[in-house]
């Protein structure tokens, strides 16, 4: 980046995921007078938010246009997409039934939103890149917006689940502050060769969550969710430690 200007294609991409953050708040906000079907269209513009966040990163890396504005950006975008917007979607879906104790649990959530993303910014310098310090935003926010689809696509009514609700949403919110691993597979080389057989285990994946994305989509990142507990459950049986990124994109 120069003194008078910006990188285009990555800021871009964090711009267009910071429409679908804002999207969803806007679309969660009006489904509580206009319909639980919006709650689903919410919980996608989340999901499509992840992808344009995980791809202005890698755009970014692939052309070589980092910058130290387009970091800052993209944490602030972040905040919004996997902050806010998780937080208000489960908030006016479930969590309202419960009082304060459902906007405590939404504001737990934000706020491990936003010491994550801190941690990131102070921390984003450390080596080794396999591992995620505490769970990812993104991976957190995947998992309540793929909740929330999966059981309004069910005809679920968030008050019958609201207990389950927010104490998903409080544990989402402390394990980002917390110093347990997550696998980044940050390491993929997207330009690196590879088998026929990669590539139809990608297409096999694309169509396993073809055939019910909502409850595709809940069940991955339900099991990363566990996969953090458990790598950190073996680090203390095995005795080893586990190198660790503070890092925070997916």
């Amino acid at each position: 980046m120069t003194q008078r200007g910006i990188y285009l294609l990555p800021n871009v991409l964090t711009t267009v995921g910071l429409l679908a953050g804002f999207f969803s708040i806007i679309t969660a906000t009006r489904a509580v007078y206009q319909g639980v079907g919006l709650f689903e269209t919410a919980a996608i513009a989340i999901l499509v938010a992840g992808i344009f966040d995980g791809l202005d990163g890698r755009v970014a890396r692939l052309t070589n246009t980092q910058s130290e504005f387009g970091a800052q950006y993209d944490s602030l975008a972040d905040i919004v997409a996997f902050g806010v917007a998780p937080a208000v979607l489960v908030f006016s879906w479930s969590l309202s039934a419960l009082g304060k104790l459902g906007w405590v649990a939404a504001f737990i959530y934000v706020a491990g939103t936003a010491l994550r993303l801190a941690r990131f910014n102070v921390q984003r310098d450390a080596t080794d890149s396999n591992y995620f310090v505490g769970l990812a935003c993104p991976a957190a926010a995947f998992f309540l917006a793929s909740a929330v689809w999966s059981l309004v696509s069910h005809q679920i009514q968030g008050e019958t689940v609201a207990f389950t609700m927010v104490m998903l949403t409080a544990v989402c919110g402390l394990l980002m502050v917390s110093s347990i691993p997550y696998p980044s597979f940050k390491n993929s080389d997207l330009k690196a060769r590879v088998s026929l057989l990669a590539i139809m285990a990608a297409a096999l994946l694309f169509a396993f969550i073809s055939l019910d994305p909502p409850r595709v989509l809940l069940l991955l990142t339900t099991v990363y969710l566990i996969s953090g507990p458990v790598l950190w459950t073996r680090q203390r049986i095995q005795g080893a430690r586990v190198p660790m990124r503070h890092d925070d994109e997916p």
